[in-house]
């Protein structure tokens, strides 16, 4: 009894990627006050959930239960966490969750008709690029997450387009003074950064930085999603689908459940997300009819998917939107109306 009684509560330096659960998004969501002057809402039969997979560190005794589970995997720490911090990647996991919201927003308000548009931020360093030997004055030794790129080469960049733009007549290897606002800091300072290669386009100069998404989407009412303390973008699409529905007439998956996990962009493509196997199973394990997954993941993991759902569920891949709506009409779904406005 005591062998087990330390072995539940010593913590080891594993993590689990397991099962988390699939749960409605219509009851998350909320509208301002002002939407009905804007919009409709929509009674619907069906159920759009969006899926979760947990990922808590592990007692010595949960590690040796999950080694026996083979729904679930364990991870070492950096596979876990990668070259973030627990608390960076708890962040990062933050902003994309709220990202993935305002991205839903406008794919979904677009569809609808509803006047919808982006408000670009600042550039914000999430992270940077770093070659095998970076160089001393490379974006990868001066550069941190959280910094804030205020001009490149004496040419403000109050967004990601005008850093871009700045940087198209440069050459690789060329040394350029930026002006850089520190997290915390008011005051810019300036540093002399050697551009580099993009690792994916040779011809393509970069500073050498991963820009954090500081889109903000402009509707002309509120939209609310509780997802608690859930991070990351894996639930744009389902939220885009959720949304459509409650502002449409009708409803897009009948009278079905339907799991759907996948990020959404505003051009309406849908991307890989982690966790297929494990989210199938939560999937499943809620009652989905269909499981909607991005096309572009691995064939062993919508094979895996497959598997799991077995008889009982259906998984579908869709790369765009409007693969999504075509797979929910086809299982007894309502057409998309044009727009959900009142006029």
């Amino acid at each position: 009894m005591l062998v087990i009684l330390v072995a539940s509560v010593a913590r080891v330096q594993l993590w689990e990627l397991a099962p988390g659960s699939a749960e409605a998004v219509a009851p998350r969501m909320s509208f301002g006050e002002d939407a009905s002057a804007y919009a409709a809402r929509y009674q619907t039969d069906g159920e759009i959930m969006f899926v979760t997979a947990l990922g808590s560190r592990l007692s010595l005794l949960d590690a040796l239960a999950a080694w026996r589970d083979e729904d679930v995997n364990i991870l070492t720490f950096e596979e876990r966490f990668g070259t973030q911090t627990p608390s960076q990647q708890r962040e990062s996991n933050a902003r994309a969750m709220v990202s993935s919201k305002q991205i839903a927003e406008f794919v979904a308000f677009t569809r609808l008709g509803i006047e919808s548009e982006f408000v670009y931020g600042e550039v914000v360093v999430d992270d940077v690029v770093c070659e095998n030997t970076p160089d001393p004055s490379s974006a990868c030794r001066l550069l941190a997450p959280g910094d804030v790129i205020v001009s490149f080469d004496g040419t403000p960049t109050p967004d990601l387009a005008s850093l871009v733009e700045a940087i198209s007549d440069k050459l690789p290897g060329e040394v350029v003074a930026i002006e850089v606002r520190r997290e915390g800091s008011d005051t810019p300072k300036t540093l002399n950064i050697k551009l580099i290669e993009a690792p994916d386009e040779p011809s393509r100069t970069i500073v050498g930085i991963m820009p954090r998404d500081t889109r903000i989407v402009k509707t002309p009412f509120e939209v609310g999603i509780d997802t608690d303390a859930i991070g990351g973008p894996s639930a744009g699409l389902a939220f885009t689908l959720a949304l459509i529905d409650e502002l449409s007439k009708g409803s897009l998956t009948g009278n079905a459940r339907v799991a759907v996990t996948g990020t959404i962009d505003a051009d309406e493509s849908v991307g890989a997300v982690g966790a297929i196997p494990q989210k199938a199973v939560a999937a499943r394990d809620a009652g989905a009819r269909i499981f909607l997954v991005p096309a572009s993941q691995s064939a062993d993991d919508i094979a895996q998917a497959r598997r799991i759902g077995g008889s009982r569920m259906r998984v579908e891949t869709v790369a765009t939107l409007q693969d999504a709506l075509d797979v929910l009409r086809g299982i007894g779904g309502d057409p998309l109306t044009d727009s959900t406005n009142l006029d």
